[in-house]
């Protein structure tokens, strides 16, 4: 163990202010006494404490009573860093805690690390580094699939999958190491055919779960739905309605939105991350151009396209844009290079450092067009149920997958009331709108959202229901792919009579990204880029 791992740390594990009570974290090998020249029980001291036990105490400076706390003293190995651990609960002032740190540091601790307390877990054998990285998925977790997902990983679930694999080919590797022992007396010591099957089936897995990498990703960042359409469809006011709050400037002049403008909503326990897009048009100037472009690129790389019609445009317009609209989610090259969750294994032989996130899109990724929601907004402006049924039909030869809902996004409560109001009475003539008949009704902004919320939650139900190993790290799709691809060669270098002492140096290498995930072979570069997006305390 390192200097720095013999040293004691200490650091708050709650925000101080937010609540009524703060908790701080003190561990490593002289937590114990440290904690006694800062805290006075009332009968013995916390160096007599045994584990799991909880103390009464003060901490006084020499300005008098800081506060009155709470003590709970843990015993290596049975603490979550593995070492003799304390944890003092006060009141949540920002200077009480700010005063208690300042007295532990004085009595010996340091100030912890971003990531410090888990890592120390993970060095001293209480987690795996795929456990250590699942628990700052499950502090960010902000959905039921999410945190579902991250307590699996956290809990072993994903480690023992990887487990077993790395069994299975510890096995391998054994015999054909054992083979090289014997190799002057030509001895096989197992079936050649049997070896090719249990690579298949290795092979398989590893890749199975790379390409689950989409769907986890999906899960813990939120399900990338793109909203598109041409100028002043709606896109903006649904994306205000979605997240409750006016995220984007809704204005009646055409392309307002000149960049994608992204934010999340939880839906029957899925994340769903809505990306508002520049209108789709033709249009000479350079910058709406570029936004133009942009909105392509987020419908290429979405999950699920929310395409916003105006039904006060002629049909022939509307489906001229959806043609195009089609085309381009079936074409348009799925790169996006600012992205951090995106990675190209196209060259999947190719060894790659696996440390590194790449910036590249998975080619599953790309082999999967995104699921079409066709909204035909604005329909209390068209009361013609004939010509919403026929358009309906004529986009369904166009997109015979696409959901559709007809529906009324209307802007702020306040115009939504009115035009409730205004399609409720009979018609003279109201400037600016279609004249409706007397019994009109507009359909209310919520029942449209909640009959769009209820769809997409559908659709993607069996996500949130999935009770399979899902991969949700990219360092981890990463290594699993390189070590599909080692294992191929082995494959192919047992089946050429490839001599092997070379088949086993890809073996070993395939153990070795395998390994890489839980940190049973790792670099010190590694653990510092994974624990420090940790967030302090923890």
């Amino acid at each position: 163990m390192s200097s720095i791992e013999n040293t004691t740390i200490c650091a708050p594990a709650t925000l101080p202010g937010t609540g009524a009570i703060s908790l701080l974290r003190v561990s490593g090998p002289d937590c114990l006494a440290i904690a006694d020249q800062v805290i006075r029980l009332r009968k013995g001291t916390l160096a007599e404490a045994a584990g799991y036990s909880l103390h009464f105490g003060e901490i006084v400076d020499e300005a008098g009573l800081v506060d009155e706390v709470l003590v709970s003293v843990f015993r290596a190995p049975r603490s979550y860093t593995g070492e003799d651990m304390v944890e003092i609960s006060c009141h949540a002032s920002a200077y009480i805690v700010e005063r208690i740190l300042s007295l532990l540091c004085q009595a010996g601790a340091s100030p912890a690390e971003p990531g410090e307390f888990t890592r120390r877990a993970f060095l001293n054998g209480k987690m795996d580094l795929s456990q250590a990285e699942a628990v700052a998925d499950v502090i960010a977790s902000d959905s039921r699939s999410a945190h579902r997902l991250a307590m699996n990983q956290m809990k072993g679930g994903y480690s023992a999958e990887l487990g077993r694999i790395r069994d299975e080919l510890l096995h391998l590797a054994s015999l054909m190491e054992l083979e090289l022992d014997f190799s002057e007396e030509d001895v096989e010591f197992a079936d050649r055919s049997e070896l090719s099957r249990l690579l298949d089936k290795a092979i398989d897995r590893c890749t199975t779960l790379a390409d689950s990498f989409r769907v986890g990703d999906a899960l813990k960042n939120g399900i990338p739905t793109a909203i598109v359409g041409a100028p002043n469809s709606g896109k903006s006011t649904l994306l205000n309605a979605l997240c409750g709050h006016d995220r984007a400037i809704v204005s009646p002049i055409a392309g307002t939105t000149r960049d994608t403008i992204e934010e999340t909503c939880v839906i029957d326990g899925l994340l769903f991350r809505f990306i508002d897009t520049a209108g789709i048009r033709q249009s000479d100037e350079a910058i709406e151009r570029l936004g133009i472009e942009r909105s392509y690129q987020a419908l290429a790389r979405s999950r699920v396209a929310l395409a916003v019609l105006d039904l006060s445009r002629p049909d022939d317009e509307l489906l001229e844009g959806m043609k195009e609209m089609i085309q381009r989610m079936s074409d348009a090259p799925k790169s996006d290079p600012a992205s951090p969750s995106s990675v190209d294994f196209a060259s999947v032989g190719s060894r790659v450092d696996i440390a590194s996130v790449g910036s590249r899109l998975d080619r599953t990724y790309a082999s999967e067009k995104p699921e079409l929601v066709i909204i035909l907004n604005k329909a209390d402006l068209e009361p013609s149920a004939v010509r919403i049924a026929d358009l309906k039909d004529r986009l369904k030869a166009l997109a015979p997958d696409a959901d559709m809902l007809v529906m009324s996004l209307l802007g702020s409560s306040e115009c939504r009331e009115a035009d409730a109001r205004n399609l409720a009475a009979p018609k003279t003539g109201t400037p600016g709108r279609s004249t409706a008949p007397a019994d009109a009704q507009a359909p209310l902004a919520v029942d449209d959202l909640l009959a769009l919320k209820r769809l997409l939650g559908s659709r993607f139900k069996a996500l949130a229901d999935r009770t399979d190993t899902l991969v949700t790290n990219l360092r981890h799709a990463n290594a699993l792919r390189e070590a599909a691809a080692a294992l191929i060669r082995t494959r192919d270098g047992l089946a050429a009579r490839i001599p092997t002492d070379l088949c086993c140096t890809d073996l070993r290498e395939a153990l070795h990204h395998l390994g890489a995930i839980t940190g049973t072979i790792t670099t010190q570069d590694v653990l510092n880029n994974i624990f420090s997006r940790f967030c302090i305390g923890k």
